[in-house]
């Protein structure tokens, strides 16, 4: 067998668990009489708080407690959510302002949390929140993304938080002046809202002194470092676990202020405290996603070739630095910023704007779907200007596969690619070369429609350290320990088949245990489609100490050579012997010889490189101009994901990733008012895609392994979502444009839809 594994499509193992009530999730497993905490939440987007009087909440029926800064900052604690900060391109870093666990002399977006009321029932808490009297002086907001307006901190200049800059921008803008063509366009990436199904929460309990923190989040590790760092403790004093989550997206990586306050109040209580978060809590609450404006230009010779690529943006940041916030738009966008195209002369130049709403972060693909859809929407608006087959521009202008190992302008190295191959199998699969007949039929039916593709390649991020370890139990089973975290993506299944088909294991009897400091040293979580690859490789190292190990105590038990001992991912073979130990039954033996040493074994490993995942997705698209409806009615994936562990959990996420890139595309709509109060706080105004909105979707691999890692893996987990942006964005401008519209932006909303169309008619007439 390969070292990838044999590549079957398990079922997931638990979605049984899941589907029938079972799952362990941080509100279902809260210590008995742990007391409830309610977050009291500033109402307004601006304002200097006048005074804050929790006297009557205290005295309410069932309360504890009632926190306020005042009473985190006698308690010594550290006041500062800790941020990343970029470099401008002078060198200076990006502003750093304080974002406090609760507000103190100001409150800068509506949601931030002021006060937090623990009582015996959610209820009683949010009866006494009611109480509490919260006294202001508001102030204009800017909700605008461009510099400007009422200064939220004095340490950001106009609200501009960072001015990033990179690329050679003298060389670009001698390649534009030099250019046969020109073409520029402005492109809008709308904010959302992280939907996870389960919202944030967790609960704290303290013994002995010692803190333990349950979390839905996305690895137990940036969290016990924030509390390390709030609560000066010791990273021995200090217990994270992360149960069964349902759903991150990147949104539940970060750490938030109630992570810390629960813990205070349950320290302050001496019991243990619970907090749950509410769904239109969450949307006034969550670090949101995407939300920025690029203006972007392609210079082309005469030939057509890309000669450069310039793109200036003005990207959201919320009231406050969330973890990694200056991050997205500028660092991890750029990793991806001339996509599949063979241009070294490029710039990237971002500004960073503060603005009094929630905080903005890191959503599935964080940073790649967004260079993605500015790069995909100007390459098939570019080819409409020139007049030219957009599917003919990007073969024109891809990375030959004779050009890998390929370094780009960013600095990234792509280590293997076949984008004309891919683009090749998707156009058979997605049927090209029938759209005309297609769009005729629609058109005798009075509607509109399009054809649109996007190329799309994402850097795997996050650490590319990960450790394993397998231990061999009692009771004839074994467990594995992993350094990421599960949040729906099938890890449990995914993990133990892949030790299995290295070890012969059978997948039955192996348990994935994840999700808790006190068991597992170090990890790096889940987050940037780095799981399985970088699990996948620990546990090879760890299998091959396995091995050794085995065979160095077998050579011992049967008196032979080491060399005679061969292993066959399924059993140990001895020469001359009929000898034929599974893995399970060496362990055994092991054990009844009093080898304790060899019932658990572990590895660290760090991948030599990142690996690409790429692929080509398809959108057709369906317009009723009478209500500016947008259907998607046919949706054709192809991608290289490298080998593949399990393809059926592979198309599954593709297919959630598609999901969401065609929720933010068509259905969501963040929409705040002049005085920065939500206006989408709720699922009645909040439009998540639902089941009518989803095509089925033709998933088909054509893998070009990596080789920057012994499993040929490339990840994939936010791949759906990269793609799908700019597909159905660039299939609607399709749809639009012999009807003399040029410019869309998402959400293609009916309403949104049907303006343009009733303008663009108005215009003809």
């Amino acid at each position: 067998m390969e070292k990838f594994g044999k590549s079957q499509a398990v079922r997931r193992v638990e979605d049984v668990r899941f589907l029938t009530g079972e799952g362990r999730y941080v509100d279902d497993i809260a210590p008995d009489g742990a007391l409830h905490a309610y977050v009291f939440r500033s109402p307004v987007a601006h304002a200097v708080i006048t005074g804050l009087n929790t006297d009557d909440a205290k005295a309410a029926d069932g309360v504890h407690l009632v926190l306020t800064a005042a009473d985190l900052q006698d308690a010594g604690l550290t006041m500062d959510i800790k941020a990343s900060l970029i470099r401008n391109r002078d060198g200076s870093k990006g502003a750093g302002p304080k974002r406090p666990l609760l507000a103190t002399d100001r409150v800068r977006f509506v949601g931030e949390p002021v006060a937090v009321v623990v009582a015996d029932t959610v209820e009683q808490a949010k009866d006494a929140a009611e109480l509490i009297e919260f006294d202001f002086d508001e102030l204009d907001a800017h909700v605008t993304v461009a510099p400007g307006g009422p200064d939220l901190h004095p340490e950001a200049l106009e609200n501009v938080a960072f001015d990033y800059g990179k690329g050679d921008l003298n060389a670009v803008e001698e390649a534009f002046a030099n250019a046969a063509h020109v073409v520029e366009a402005q492109i809008d990436d709308n904010r959302v809202i992280v939907s996870s199904m389960e919202p944030r929460g967790c609960w704290a309990e303290w013994t002995n002194g010692r803190l333990h923190l349950c979390v839905n989040g996305q690895g137990v590790w940036d969290q016990k470092d924030g509390l390390v760092n709030v609560f000066g403790l010791q990273p021995d004093d200090i217990r994270v676990t992360n149960p069964d989550v349902g759903g991150g997206f990147g949104m539940k990586a970060m750490t938030y202020p109630e992570y810390y306050i629960i813990p205070q109040a349950a320290r302050m209580l001496g019991r243990p405290v619970r907090w749950m978060s509410e769904r239109t809590e969450a949307m006034l609450s969550d670090n949101a996603g995407r939300d920025l404006t690029s203006t972007v230009a392609l210079a082309f010779d005469a030939d057509h070739k890309i000669t450069a690529y310039r793109v200036d943006t003005l990207c959201n940041l919320g009231a406050y630095n969330s973890e990694l916030g200056q991050f997205i738009q500028t660092d991890l966008f750029a990793k991806v910023l001339m996509g599949t195209y063979d241009v070294q002369t490029t710039w990237l130049g971002v500004k960073g704007i503060f603005t009094n709403t929630t905080q903005v972060d890191a959503y599935r693909g964080a940073g790649r779907p967004e260079a993605i859809y500015a790069l995909e929407r100007a390459i098939d608006y570019a080819a409409r200007q020139l007049g030219v087959d957009p599917w003919e521009l990007r073969r024109k202008n891809f990375i030959r596969p004779d050009q890998f190992p390929y370094k780009t302008a960013t600095g990234e190295l792509y280590d293997v690619g076949d984008f004309a191959r891919v683009l090749t199998r998707v156009e058979a699969e997605a049927d090209k070369a029938g759209f005309p007949a297609r769009k005729a039929q629609s058109k005798a039916q009075g509607k509109l429609r399009g054809l649109g593709l996007c190329y799309y390649i994402e850097s795997i991020l996050g650490s590319p350290t990960e450790d394993a370890k397998v231990t061999f139990n009692d009771d004839g089973t074994a467990s594995i320990y992993v350094g990421t975290q599960s949040n729906g993506q099938g890890h449990e299944t995914v993990f133990a088949q892949f030790l299995s088909d290295q070890t012969g294991i059978p997948a039955d009897k192996i348990s994935v245990i994840q999700g808790d400091s006190d068991l597992i040293a170090t990890g790096g979580g889940t987050g940037g489609s780095r799981s399985v690859t970088v699990q996948s490789m620990a546990t090879l190292a760890t299998v091959d100490k396995m091995i050794t190990g085995f065979t160095d105590f077998l050579a011992e038990d049967q008196d032979v050579d080491p060399n005679a001992i061969s292993f066959d991912d399924e059993r140990f073979r001895i020469d001359g012997s009929n000898l034929t130990p599974t893995m399970l039954e060496v362990a055994d033996m092991a054990r009844a010889a009093g080898h304790a040493d060899l019932l658990s074994f572990a590895a660290q490993t760090t991948l030599p490189g990142r690996s690409y995942p790429n692929g080509a997705h398809v959108a057709e698209i369906e317009i009723d101009p009478d209500t500016g409806v947008v259907e998607v009615v046919k949706y054709t994936v192809t991608d290289d994901f490298g080998n593949l562990i399990n393809p059926m959990l592979a198309e599954g996420q593709v297919h959630g990733g598609v999901a969401q890139g065609i929720g933010q595309a068509i259905t969501e709509h963040v929409v705040y008012d002049p005085d920065g109060q939500l206006l989408t706080a709720s699922f009645m105004d909040y439009g998540l895609p639902r089941a009518n909105d989803m095509p089925m979707v033709t998933f088909y691999s054509e893998p070009v392994p990596s080789t920057q890692n012994p499993m040929g893996m490339k990840g994939c987990g936010e791949a759906g979502t990269v793609g799908a942006l700019a597909a159905v964005a660039n299939a609607v401008l399709d749809a639009v444009w012999d009807e003399g519209i040029y410019k869309v932006d998402m959400p293609f909303t009916p309403n949104r839809v049907w303006t343009i169309l009733q303008e663009a008619k108005g215009a003809a007439a």
